[in-house]
This record gives structure tokens, sequence and C-alpha cells, in this order.
């Protein structure tokens, strides 16, 4: 869809924005609400949920919307102006990644009367419902990048405060205001489409594995009792053994050096894909070598689990395993991320804030173990469903991406006055490919 321009514009002088409508003015924050520094508290105030308050961090900023998946809770009196309110838009001021610095989201009822963080900030202002959508704008990313260094991670208040932003009449505002919560809230329903089937597909990946490594690819073979509760029937052929009878349990250790290193942030869970990280590491730790399994002891709900294909160094807290001759590596591979195994040494974990399995735990796990010629065509059907999927979701991914970057394209030429939609008539939802095909005309 085309949108109309504004008939006339002025001079801008504001980084790459070098014009606005010739009406518009240019405001800076401090003239338009307060920019407040969050609450200080130490490690003994830290209290349960149900005994304080909540306390926002950047943790709590997901995705410009507030999450509540990893939260603080403090018993401590939190001064009046630092108890959120409806409305307030919430900032991550300081952060060890300058990535994080500037991501926001606003503060709705649910959010209300709690507090945040000293490495957060809050801008409180009577012009929010316009702002928020400003500072989700690149117009507010050039902005708060021009105040990072390459040793200063943080946004102060009073840099906040110095930003300039455009600024239309308040009858225009509403107009902008209520034309991208209506359109951005289509993307938002297409992209959720998108989210739902990338999850479904993680579902069927699971089911695949999980039936393959448990009830074998033939249907009507005889089956019988493992003996073992959490694993129920077997086929009637094959056996039940624990990991450390069919791996060997890798702990020698040698210098990291130039050698490959695999950590738990280099693991996608689930997965098992490779995530390529900026991080170095130094020291040593344990030698894994190419077919080697290996599984993240630390919180293993998030199923940590790598099958090499290269030989490297295991940092931190990852096991190393090696497949002996009566198991295939990848077989190995696809019983260890196995749903059941992941949820039965889950279980097992001891310490609260930083739960972590045994490797006597991990290794006295029983598997299911076909012969080799079987457990070879379970792993040649399982890549290929997975391969099936994968292709699957990534085109969900790029659909994904290109969604958003049509929705952050669409709030910037609004709150910058690229385009005029004070008389523009919304239309009900697209496809996908309908959203896609509007970026050419921003």
């Amino acid at each position: 869809m085309k949108y109309q321009t504004y008939r006339e514009y002025k001079i801008a002088d504001l980084g790459w924005l070098n014009q606005i409508p010739n009406h518009w003015e240019i405001k800076r924050l401090k003239y338009l609400g307060d920019a407040l520094i969050g609450l200080t508290y130490s490690p003994d105030e830290v209290v349960d949920e149900g005994e304080g308050v909540l306390v926002l961090r950047s943790s709590n900023v997901q995705k410009k919307q507030l999450a509540y998946d990893d939260n603080v809770y403090v018993n401590k009196k939190v001064p009046s102006k630092l108890v959120t309110q409806t409305g307030d838009i919430l900032l991550c001021a300081r952060n060890g990644s300058r990535a994080l610095i500037g991501k926001n989201a606003q503060i709705d009822d649910h959010a209300a009367g709690m507090t945040f963080g000293a490495f957060m900030s809050i801008f409180r202002s009577p012009y929010n419902n316009y702002l928020s959508k400003v500072f989700n704008s690149p117009l507010f990313e050039s902005q708060s990048g021009s105040f990072l260094t390459a040793t200063i991670n943080q946004l102060t208040t009073g840099n906040l405060n110095s930003f300039e932003i455009p600024l239309p009449p308040e009858v225009e505002r509403k107009k902008i205001t209520n034309f991208l919560d209506h359109e951005t809230a289509k993307i938002d329903t297409l992209i959720e489409k998108q989210q739902q089937l990338i999850k479904l597909l993680k579902e069927k990946r699971q089911a695949v594995i999980s039936h393959a490594v448990t009830k074998g690819l033939n249907s009507s073979v005889p089956m019988r009792d493992s003996g073992v509760e959490w694993l129920g029937e077997m086929p009637a052929h094959w056996e039940v053994k624990s990991l450390k009878f069919v791996c060997e349990f890798i702990n020698n250790k040698i210098a990291i050096g130039e050698k490959k290193v695999i950590a738990l942030e280099n693991i996608e869970g689930w997965s098992g894909k490779y995530i390529k990280t900026e991080s170095s590491y130094s020291g040593e730790d344990v030698e894994f070598k190419e077919g080697d399994v290996l599984f993240g002891k630390l919180r293993p709900y998030l199923a940590k689990v790598f099958f090499s294909k290269e030989s490297g160094v295991a940092f931190g807290d990852l096991l190393v395993y090696r497949p002996g001759v009566s198991i295939v590596g990848r077989y190995c591979f696809y019983q260890m991320i196995n749903e059941t195994f992941i949820s039965i040494v889950n279980s097992s974990t001891y310490g609260s804030k930083m739960p972590r399995a045994s490797a006597e735990f991990i290794s006295d796990m029983s598997i299911l173990l076909p012969p080799i010629e079987e457990q070879e065509k379970i792993v040649a059907i399982i890549d290929i469903n997975l391969n099936k999927f994968d292709e699957i979701e990534s085109k969900a991914k790029v659909a994904i991406n290109l969604m958003q970057e049509r929705r952050t394209a669409l709030i910037s030429a609004a709150v910058t006055g690229k385009i005029d939609v004070r008389h523009h008539t919304s239309h009900p939802t697209g496809s996908a490919n309908t959203i896609m095909g509007d970026n050419n005309e921003l």
C-alpha cells in the first residue's frame, strides 16, 4: 500500500533525519517528561515471591514487551516516584552488553505498582502513548548509540533528557498512535502465527525423536516391558543398557590454546545446533573428539546436548561421552536429547540457584539399544524428518524477520513524518506476503 506524504517539510538537524513536516516541532525529552533511575538494593533485601515487590530488570524486557520468566523481589521501602505507573516507558540504561542499552517496553496495568532496578530507567510523560512508538524507532536507537563508546555501556538520565524528538500536534499524535496500534497489531498477529508454527515444529521434532529411540521404526514388532518405569515397553529384540556401559566418560583435560571450544552458550537447546559467539576462552578443560557427545549438566532442562563433528575442548559445565562399538554416535545423541531422558536427569539436580546434575547420575541413566544396523536406520529417518522441519522453520524465521523489519519501518516512517496517516483508512489483516509487499512503499 502506498502512503501519502506531507505537502511541506522543513529542515531538521537530527542526525540521519534531515527534514520533518513543516508544522511539527522538535522537543528535547526533558521538556516532555521525567527520566528516573531505578532502585538500589542489596542481596540481603532479596526475598522470595510473595514476600516483597517485584523489581523490573533488563531480563523483564523481551522483544519490546514485558516478560516475567526471570524475576527478583525485594523487601524494601520503595520511594513513591520509583513505583511504576501505567504508561511509563521502562528502559535498559546500563548493561554489560552494549546491544541491550535502550531496549524498552511500556508499563501496562499488570506491571503498575512494581519498581525497577538501578540499571534501568523510567521515562514518565503524558506523551508516552506516542513516545513509546518513537522509543521503538531507528531515530531513538540512533540517538542512544551516539552516547555509547567502546568503554561505556550506559544511558544516563542526562543523555535521555537531551534526546530530540519530532513532535506533531496533539490531534495528529493521537491519529498516528491509533494508526500504528492498528497496523502493528496486524503484523504482530502474523508474527505470532509464524511463532506458533515454529513451536509446533519443535514439538513434532521431539515427538519424532522420542518415538524412534524408544519404540523403533516398525510398529508391528513384538514388544516387551523394558523394566525401567519411565521407558515403558520397548521392541522385544532391543536391550536396556546404562550409558556408562556403552559410552566412555571422558574427563582428561588439555590446554585450550587455538583449539575449537564448545561451551553451553554455543549449543542451541533441544536441537544441538552450534551457535557462534564472540566469547574467547583460555586455560584448560576436557578434550573431545569427532563423534563424541557433549551433555550440559547445568540446568539440564535446557537440553544442551551436542554431537561433535570435529575435535576440541568442552568448556565449563559440559560432560563428554565417547560412544563405544555397540552404539552409533548420533543414535547416542538422540537418546540423550530425548525429552524423557532430559526430564529424568533434570529431576536429579542439586542446587537451587544453579541446578546441576551429577556425572554419576547421568552415566547410570538407562538407554535403549537396538542392533547397530537398526540404530543407523533410526538415525537416518530422524535426520530426514528433522531436516524437513528445519527447512520449514527457516522459512518461518525469514518471514518473521521481514515482518519485524516492516513493523520497524512503518513506525519510523510515521513518527518522523515520512508518511502522512492523518486520513488513512485501515484495511483488514492481509497475508504475510501482502504485509511484506508494503515495504517498498515506505
